[in-house]
């Protein structure tokens, strides 16, 4: 039988750590390509390039694989992947990552990492997001490279519903060993943002996004309390972002005769 064939992109860059050591796992498990930003596209979230040019050009930086760096975000990068360099080829596999931060609770709206693997999922494969709870450059990958092999050999045997992105996020190196897998859900939690105000050079004011994460959550069905107590979380996302709890709740609560009235 072929291998399967597996796309690689991330949000870090193409020369970071995180995407060299997740193409060597995945080149383990089948037939890799690789379409990531020429450089770091952190906290791009699902955003696309529409009034600006998209540069594409090969990458020699891997062994063995065939590799483009792209001037675009991350999803530019997938869509490249899936409209431009494979052209009739379908992946069977859409991996992001393996970023270098956290991207649990509310990150995973923000995340460039997670929004390459949910552009997977959208155009119906099956795709994983990975990262890695370490901020650092030259962060310690050793104790995810085996987590990373069994979700992906999972997915491709078993699928993922139509829809869902995998987002899995793995605690740091830390003394002990990793304690297993938790399917989680997103925790509740937000960044508390704090601008600070500062002047350039010139004189000019501008601003620097600062603050601190602010987790709500008492649960311990969570990735935040998976993360902290040393499990890797598995969080199953969806692009569908319909609250579909509140509809019944709009067209019952709201006085719509009123409304038409005052029209």
């Amino acid at each position: 039988m072929s291998k399967p064939l597996i796309l690689v992109s991330n949000d870090d860059g193409i020369t970071s750590k995180g995407i060299r050591v997740l193409v060597e796992v995945m080149k383990e498990l089948g037939e890799v390509i690789v379409v990531a930003p020429d450089s770091p596209q952190s906290g791009m979230g699902h955003a696309i390039t529409i009034g600006n040019t998209l540069r594409l050009s090969e990458e020699t930086i891997f062994t063995d694989v065939v590799a483009y760096k792209s001037s675009g975000t991350p999803v530019d990068c997938v869509k490249l992947a899936k409209h431009y360099v494979l052209k009739d080829k379908q992946p069977d596999l859409v991996v992001s990552g393996i970023n270098h931060g956290s991207n649990t609770s509310i990150s995973v709206l923000y995340s460039g990492t997670m929004s390459a693997a949910v552009e997977g999922a959208i155009e119906g494969i099956p795709s994983i997001g990975f990262s890695l709870c370490d901020y650092s450059a030259n962060a310690d990958f050793s104790h995810v490279k085996e987590y990373v092999a069994q979700i992906s050999r999972q997915v491709l045997e078993n699928g993922i519903p139509k829809g869902v992105a995998l987002n899995v996020n793995f605690p740091p190196k830390r003394n002990e060993a990793l304690k297993g897998i938790k399917i989680c859900r997103q925790a509740r939690a937000k960044w508390q943002e704090d601008f600070e105000e500062r002047y350039d050079p010139n004189g000019r004011k501008y601003f620097w996004m600062a603050g601190n994460f602010v987790n709500f959550d008492k649960g311990e069905d969570n990735d935040e309390w998976a993360i902290a107590n040393n499990y890797v979380s598995v969080v199953p996302c969806q692009f569908d972002m319909t609250a579909h709890h509140a509809i019944a709740q709009i067209n019952n609560d709201w006085n719509w005769e009123d409304l038409k009235a005052n029209l």
